[in-house]
């Protein structure tokens, strides 16, 4: 028997490797990341995320490929392109933000179990996560968690 815990498929999107500059969000970001090298989660990336990092900050790249050699790469295949159009025509986001659900999309088809970002606008936003988890569950898929840095290693030193 494995006595080891299992660790969690976390899909990373863009916004959480320039949370690592960011004042704001720097701390949550680092120590989130800190707990990826320390084997917590098994982090998941996309073409997506590699296309949109290459106008980023050097420093932003470079945190990019160091995680990027130990991630999961997930393509943008035809069942994650069905699953973006259904959160388009459901109205959870517009055509114009299509990138944004393309993450949750890779997210949900790869199997993760949990997305974390920092984009407030469409991906973590009190009023489209439920409305991302009632498409995924019509089509067939399990509900997935979609939460910032902060949410998901605050309590990590607290018993639950």
């Amino acid at each position: 028997m494995d006595t080891k815990a299992r660790r969690l498929r976390v899909y990373l999107d863009t916004s959480i490797f320039g949370g690592v500059f960011d004042a704001e969000f720097a701390r949550a970001s680092r120590r989130f990341f800190g707990r990826i090298s320390q084997g917590v989660f098994d982090p998941v990336i996309s073409v997506i995320v590699a296309e949109e990092i290459a106008d980023a900050p050097p420093r932003v790249q470079q945190l990019y490929r160091h995680v990027a050699r130990t991630a999961e790469v997930w393509p943008v295949d035809g069942a994650v392109l069905d699953l973006r159009d259904a959160y388009i025509g459901a109205g959870i986001v517009t055509e114009q933000w299509g990138a944004d659900a393309l993450h949750v999309a890779v997210a949900t088809v790869s199997g993760c179990e949990m997305i974390v970002s920092w984009n407030f606008k469409h991906i973590v936003n009190f009023r489209r996560i439920p409305l991302y988890n009632t498409v995924n569950e019509q089509i067939g898929y399990g509900r997935i968690g979609i939460f910032t840095p902060q949410e998901v290693i605050e309590d990590e030193d607290e018993a639950i």
